[in-house]
């Protein structure tokens, strides 16, 4: 079954080993940004140096249309034959909110809210950035219903770090 995997940057080596991927996208700030891992093949290895932020300031890499663009590009190569694995720091913010964008984007229009509640129900530690998730509406045309979809989820389990995560893309 095609799904999506998200998981933090501490389970990212068991998560390889568990799950096999064939993609990963690493979302870490400029300064922190990790190699690829030993064994997997570089050329699908999206790294996106982006700070976890919502309000831009000096000093910072904060997420721009150019990460949803190069995150879309990458995850539409993808043929579902195997995971395509998501990692921050966390795993609550960045790598959440390239999934939904991910997910948003295979299964289509009209079922952000749908999508949403089905990431809170699978996570509910989950918490998209907003403005990646922004970024993502506008180069997917969705006028504003992610950013409404992320309003349905509710609020998030506070934890310090989330857990491995699978997302399929059919059945949410």
């Amino acid at each position: 079954m095609p799904r999506l995997l998200v998981t933090p940057l501490s389970s990212l080596s068991d998560a390889l080993a568990a799950h096999g991927p064939s993609h990963l996208v690493s979302l870490l700030s400029p300064e922190h940004m990790i190699d690829t891992p030993k064994g997997f093949p570089a050329a699908m290895h999206l790294r996106l140096g982006v700070n976890d932020i919502v309000d831009p300031a000096a000093g910072t890499a904060p997420p721009a249309r150019q990460h949803i663009d190069d995150l879309l590009a990458f995850s539409r190569g993808w043929d579902t034959s195997q995971p395509l694995l998501i990692h921050c720091w966390a795993g609550i913010s960045r790598s959440m909110a390239s999934a939904f964008t991910i997910l948003c984007d295979r299964v289509g229009p009209d079922r952000e809210i749908e999508i949403a509640r089905a990431m809170r129900q699978r996570a509910p530690h989950a918490q998209p950035n907003r403005l990646l998730v922004q970024h993502a509406d506008d180069a997917l045309g969705r006028g504003g219903k992610m950013i409404a979809a992320l309003n349905s989820m509710g609020p998030p389990l506070i934890v310090e770090e989330g857990v491995t995560t699978i997302f399929p893309l059919v059945g949410l």
